[in-house]
């Protein structure tokens, strides 16, 4: 659970703002998007073997340039 505290005069804008900050550092908007609609398996599988090819090719480009 996440709790935001006032940092002396600080408004209730600016503590919204941390706040959203602190939650998609958390990545708890990319969890709640997700599971906003149901997903089949396989289309889950896919998406994470396209996730897995994407950060090898940048890993592979990133070890090639040095």
């Amino acid at each position: 659970m996440l709790r935001i505290r006032a940092r002396g005069n600080e408004s209730v804008e600016q503590m919204l703002k941390r706040f959203k900050k602190l939650c998609e550092k958390e990545g708890l908007t990319k969890e709640i998007k997700r599971n906003s609609y149901y997903e089949k398996p396989s289309e889950r599988r896919r998406r994470q073997m396209r996730k897995a090819v994407r950060q090898a090719l940048r890993k592979e480009r990133t070890e090639t340039a040095r």
